[in-house]
């Protein structure tokens, strides 16, 4: 069986996540190709994208925001993502058990003796009127009925979990500032999400694993579900195998992938790229050492952005009056500081519409 070492998973990564060479692909095209992009801070995706296609224009996003077809939903891992309309409807119903037991992870205690199925018709009644509210504006609504848990608690179930729900705009567009307000995704998007099928062997699960692989892969099942949050797809793969290829790393574990998906030769030169906090190129792996080292792995989770040098997490990077600062996690060869600074200034180019190119590392 093929061994893939750390260098050609790297490479691997990088071309499927459209980090190896920038992609001519439409916004909607690309957000859809990486399965998403994760978003709790509303003005990430932005600077994510501009690294991964070709003459960006940050307005097409804003814009297939407000026209309904790129949504902002928790989803994976119980965070908020931006994902294609397509997408979210086709994929809710199967996150609906992990969302639930993710928020009870947290709130179990708050929550206990609460019928979560009563909350849920509760909460949906509030928001019938189609009025947008905020977390705490809907769990306020409930909460003479429910008093003890608080808000917190109340709202955190309701909309990361119960209701499947938008964040409606202008949150999440390009440099604008704005509260969370929520929306059943029936009403923003016009239908609900498509409902689970009991009969069929987890159709949503299958669609997940060859999406997942696309934009990720090659991959161990506990990759898929680091990604996605979803403990029960042993299934799904299970029935993909005949279609798969398997490769093992060098620590043996059993790597999947699609028979016709990118895997570059290991030496294929790799440019510098600057990726944004919570890029699930990185976060979207259990075994993350294809691209950030063990020591640095705490990065990823703290909403650090990184700068990536020959395919690996090498700085961290922050924005200062329009000037983008860099800060080396290892000593840098001089091409690799002249690299970094030139990427550097191209990004402030984007990031100030043009009236800088201040790059300080």
């Amino acid at each position: 069986m093929t061994v893939l070492d750390a260098r050609a998973l790297n490479r691997a990564t990088l071309a499927r996540q459209l980090l190896l060479d920038r992609a001519d692909l439409p916004v909607h095209n690309a957000v859809a190709h990486l399965c998403g992009l994760q978003a709790q801070e509303p003005q990430e995706p932005f600077a994510g994208l501009w690294s991964r296609l070709r003459a960006f224009d940050p307005g097409v996003l804003s814009e297939l925001l407000s026209g309904r077809r790129v949504v902002r939903t928790h989803l994976m891992r119980r965070t908020v993502h931006l994902l294609t309309a397509e997408d979210v409807l086709a994929w809710r119903a199967r996150f609906d058990g992990m969302l639930r037991q993710r928020v009870l992870g947290t709130y179990r205690r708050e929550l206990e003796g609460v019928d979560l199925d009563e909350l849920a018709a509760a909460g949906r009644a509030v928001l019938a009127d189609g009025e947008p509210r905020s977390m705490s504006e809907l769990a306020r609504a409930v909460a003479g009925r429910w008093p003890a848990p608080g808000p917190r608690a109340l709202g955190e179930m309701l909309i990361a979990a119960l209701i499947p729900a938008a964040q409606l705009p202008p949150r999440g567009l390009w440099r604008t500032k704005a509260g969370v307000r929520n929306l059943p995704l029936s009403a923003w998007l016009g239908r609900e999400p498509d409902p689970p099928d009991p009969d069929a062997a987890d159709p949503v699960g299958q669609t997940l694993v060859r999406r997942y692989l696309a934009a990720f892969g090659p991959a161990a099942s506990a990759d898929v579900r680091a990604w996605c949050g979803l403990a029960g797809l042993p299934a799904a793969v299970k029935a993909l195998r005949e279609e798969l290829v398997v490769f093992r790393d060098e620590r043996g574990r059993e790597l999947l992938d699609l028979p016709d998906a990118p895997r570059p030769d290991p030496e294929t030169p790799a440019p510098v790229r600057f990726l944004p906090a919570f890029d699930n190129a990185i976060l979207g792996y259990h075994d993350r050492s294809r691209i950030i080292d063990e020591a640095h792995r705490g990065l990823s989770v703290a909403g650090e952005r990184v700068v990536l040098v020959d395919g690996r997490v090498a700085a961290t990077w922050t924005v200062d009056a329009a000037t983008v600062a860099v800060t080396p996690l290892h000593r840098l060869g001089r091409a690799e500081r002249e690299a970094v600074a030139e990427e550097g200034a191209q990004l402030a180019k984007f990031l100030s519409d043009g009236e800088s190119d201040r790059v300080r590392v």
